[in-house]
């Protein structure tokens, strides 16, 4: 692939696609149909800004030679896994201590199953699980669970392998190399599935992506880490996991503070309040949050700040309890000296009444006042006491760890390397239901990290680093564009509208060119591989990509949990699912009755000639998109075929 021709390509496309959307934004919109037009202009718009992001990410793309690895280095691998059948775990264990560099093989066990356990020390690797400090603790999936297994080892670099990733003998010889630059936190090595057929019916094999995606995001200093198949170096992540404390920790002392403030303010409402004991102590209190935010504003250590407040909050609250006991003793007293009848031991019912009423008119715990205040100081903690362990190395913020550790890396001035060659087979999911389930999970971890720590806003990366970033996250959005361009045509045929104004010479002039030099574009750069399955279920899983992105909005916004699915690495039973594919179906469905209705338009007269076949070609040209689903369904798992020789004997 020469450099030149897809740069040329890259400024040809984007300068023809400026051309186009800026004529259909300022010349081409029937304003009379605004609520297709706008919408479809729109998606053409986010597809032009998508294919502007591909030709900066491919404008550099970086190939690389295995260098030679360091000496004496230590290394462990990590095996992740969670239910996954034990057999599967020591496949892969078993192909990890045949790597022929010297290292550590551990098994980290989510599920804690003494099986595996006893299956880990048969074969001779660590087996590592979670200890009780978890219990009842957020447990970060697989995040959380390679957290804790940092804490438990001490290798110089780590090689994490998903439970269905058997490695290369050669994969640490290949790689290692590249950590003899300092500044390398991270080798990322490309995901090949081993049973997928050769017509790759679900779209698992993504050479597009482990190619020039990858080199070209590489040759940026952005090439992230991918969740398995990838070596770290420990120093990156654990100077990672401490600044990531420190941001917490700031982060909750400073929410801390604000709510004090407020919590002080709510107090004074309470009854208690008319105390002038209770009002002389929240004064007390609201002087000692104001002072210790002043004291954070001007970088006092945390640790000093929230020790003096927690402090003058604790004096605050003795005080009152001495007086509240004081109170309760003088009323003690009150009540001894009442008659409460003639004889003794014997009460009188009219005076017992009287003394109860007399002293429920007192304000008998004048504590409530300062109870929330208490409550909110109680959350400002340096240790962290909400978590397992205060220092989490590998982010979890979404329920897919790896991008966003690798883009907080990259922000503290860590390079990464793409190594372009299969060093580990994997097996990739043989039915519909699995493979959604992945990539919903994957397409929800990246648009969480979007909404929590957007890369375009992300301090220490370079502008290109923060769009590389970016580009893979924008790409999730495409699920709305593509009900746009599902309607559109829907719309012309069954209804005549058109959203733009006519289907003309100008509308040829600018389209047809811009279109053919993107196609052209895609073609010179994935020369070798085929990119077609993955530009159908770009499209074709809409309405996953739909659901990730308003389920991770709910998520990050409202608090609604997502919940975490392993993906099963085995078929799922039960035979072809159509419910699984509802949405697209309908969709089909519409298309066809829209050819048909517009093709009899056409011969009534009531539809154009040229924009009814431009409109058929559109229909056609989704129906292909989604037919992938079909046959998606239909698959019924990878079968190898063994070739029998005929046996002969001599």
């Amino acid at each position: 692939m020469n450099a030149f021709w897809v740069r040329l390509l890259v400024v040809l496309t984007v300068i023809l696609g400026i051309n186009y959307i800026a004529w259909r934004w300022l010349e081409s919109l029937n304003w009379e149909a605004w609520w297709i037009a706008v919408p479809l202009v729109a998606a053409e718009t986010y597809s032009l800004i998508d294919v502007a992001l591909f030709g900066l990410t491919v404008w550099r793309v970086k190939r690389r030679t295995a260098p030679e690895p360091p000496v004496g280095a230590t290394v462990d691998v990590f095996i992740t896994t969670y239910n996954e059948p034990v057999e599967m775990v020591l496949e892969t264990a078993e192909a990890a201590k045949r790597i022929t560099y010297p290292h550590n093989t551990w098994i980290l066990d989510d599920g804690s199953r003494p099986e595996l356990q006893e299956a880990a020390d048969r074969i001779g690797v660590g087996y590592i699980t979670r200890g009780p400090e978890w219990a009842n603790r957020p447990r970060h999936a697989k995040a959380g669970n390679l957290n804790n297994a940092l804490m438990s080892t001490s290798g110089e670099f780590l090689l994490i392998l998903d439970t269905d990733q058997v490695p290369d003998p050669r994969i640490l010889d290949r790689t290692l190399g590249y950590f003899n630059n300092r500044r390398v936190s991270l080798v990322q090595t490309p995901q090949y599935f081993v049973n997928v057929p050769d017509d790759d019916p679900l779209g698992s094999q993504a050479p597009l992506f482990y190619g020039p995606i990858q080199q070209g995001k590489d040759g940026w200093n952005a090439a992230f880490f991918c969740g398995s198949n990838a070596i770290l170096r420990r120093e990156a992540l654990m100077q990672l996991g401490l600044a990531g404390y420190v941001e917490e920790v700031e982060r909750a002392v400073t929410a801390a503070l604000k709510s004090a403030r407020a919590a002080v303010r709510r107090a004074r409402k309470s009854p208690e309040a008319a105390n002038p004991l209770v009002a002389e102590l929240l004064d007390d209190v609201e002087k000692a949050v104001a002072a210790a935010r002043t004291e954070k504003a001007a970088g006092a250590p945390l640790a000093e700040v929230t020790y003096r407040l927690r402090r003058s909050v604790d004096s605050a609250v003795q005080q009152m309890v001495a007086a509240d006991m004081s109170a309760m003793e003088a009323d003690l007293a009150e009540i001894a000296a009442m008659d409460l009848g003639s004889e003794p031991g014997v009460a009188v019912p009219d005076n017992l009444d009287q003394a109860v009423e007399q002293l429920s008119d007192r304000a008998w715990s004048p504590l409530g006042a300062l109870e929330s205040v208490q409550a909110v100081l109680d959350a400002i903690s340096v240790d962290r006491d909400d978590e397992a362990q205060p220092v989490m190395p590998l982010a979890t913020i979404s329920v897919t760890e790896d991008m966003a550790t690798s883009m907080r890396m990259h922000a503290m001035g860590w390079q990464s390397v793409y190594h372009h060659e299969i060093l580990a087979h994997g097996l990739a999911p043989e039915d519909l239901k699995t493979m959604l389930t992945q990539r919903l999970r994957w397409a929800q971890g990246t648009i969480q990290v979007l909404l929590r720590e957007n890369p375009l806003l992300k301090k220490g990366m370079s502008l290109v680093q923060r769009l590389m970033y970016f580009a893979t996250m924008w790409s999730y959005l495409s699920g709305f564009a593509a009900v746009v361009y599902f309607a559109a045509p829907i719309i012309y045929l069954t209804l005549g509208i058109l959203p733009v104004n006519s289907i003309s010479f100008d509308f040829f002039i600018r389209f047809l060119p811009f279109m053919i030099v993107n196609q052209l574009l895609f073609a010179v750069v994935g020369r070798g591989v085929s990119t077609w399955r993955g530009q159908q279920y770009s499209l074709a899983l809409f309405p996953t990509w739909i659901k990730a992105c308003t389920t991770a909005a709910r998520n990050v916004w409202f608090g609604r949990p997502l919940g975490f699915a392993v993906t099963p690495k085995a078929r799922q039973d039960g035979g072809p699912s159509w419910s699984l594919i509802r949405p697209q179906l309908i969709v089909m469905v519409l298309l066809v009755i829209a050819a048909v209705v517009g093709i009899v338009r056409l011969a009534t007269g009531l539809n154009e000639p040229l924009g009814t076949f431009v409109n058929v070609f559109w229909v056609v040209f989704d129906l292909i998109v989604l037919s992938v689903l079909i046959k998606a369904v239909k698959y019924e798992g990878y079968v190898i075929e063994e070739r029998k020789a005929d046996a002969v004997h001599d």
